[in-house]
């Protein structure tokens, strides 16, 4: 089980996601196109398709000139019936990759915030164990409508679109369920003067958080992540 990961900003990390790769023995392969490295030509080599978040805007093809071959990679993973997720930056760019439109600015949300599943997530091969509202990892501020034939499965009072599929499993996640107590740590290392400025206070806040909803996350990112590994 060979599944492309494609990176789009420094230090991002796989977090649950990869523990839950790891657990049912896949290979992860790795492409980072914002240093210069290209991507397959083709969902031919792999399994599945992770496509992780990033500063930039869906949109930003000028900052991130590989959007458009990104786009058509997504398109052919799902013609293939190969599993996708999409997470944060990755959930647009699939709206964008089956013609929804991006919507820049307008939806801030950071820190753990609650989620509501709609009811078309009852059954849903990922989201269908999930407890009807859950507490997850935040960190966007843009959204997106839903594309055509997609299906939605979940939303909050900010972002209405929170996760999506398009056929079997090509999934949106705009929250970051890989994103537990641990990595959430290691971004409030890396990027911390960033969310210092957009977030005063936050990182020294945090210990208060992991407590109050920590756990509850944690657990939902990693159903999440391995439900959708068994997709693959």
């Amino acid at each position: 089980m060979r599944i492309l990961v494609v990176e789009n900003y420094e230090n991002t990390g796989l977090g649950q996601m990869g523990a839950a790769i790891a657990e049912a023995g896949g290979e992860v392969d790795m492409c980072r196109p914002y240093r210069g490295e290209p991507l397959p030509g083709s969902a031919g080599g792999h399994d599945a398709l992770v496509v992780l978040g990033g500063v930039q805007n869906a949109l930003a093809d000028d900052h991130s000139p590989y959007f458009p071959a990104l786009l058509d990679l997504i398109r052919d993973f799902e013609g293939r019936d190969r599993a996708i997720a999409g997470i944060c930056l990755g959930s647009q760019l699939i709206a964008r990759a089956f013609g929804g439109d991006n919507r820049i600015g307008g939806a801030p949300e950071f820190g753990w915030q609650q989620v509501g599943l709609t009811p078309e997530a009852t059954d849903d091969a990922v989201l269908g164990a999930l407890p009807q509202s859950f507490p997850i990892f935040q960190w966007h501020d843009d959204t997106f409508t839903l594309p055509e034939g997609g299906v939605r499965l979940a939303g909050s009072e900010v972002a209405e679109n929170q996760a999506f599929r398009i056929g079997r499993a090509a999934y949106g996640f705009q929250f970051h369920f890989e994103a537990d107590t641990r990595l959430v740590r290691q971004w409030c290392e890396f990027f911390a003067p960033t969310i210092e400025k957009r977030h005063p206070g936050w990182v020294q806040r945090l210990d208060e958080e992991v407590m109050r909803v920590g756990s509850l996350a944690d657990q939902a990112g990693s159903s999440i992540a391995r439900a959708w590994v068994a997709t693959i």
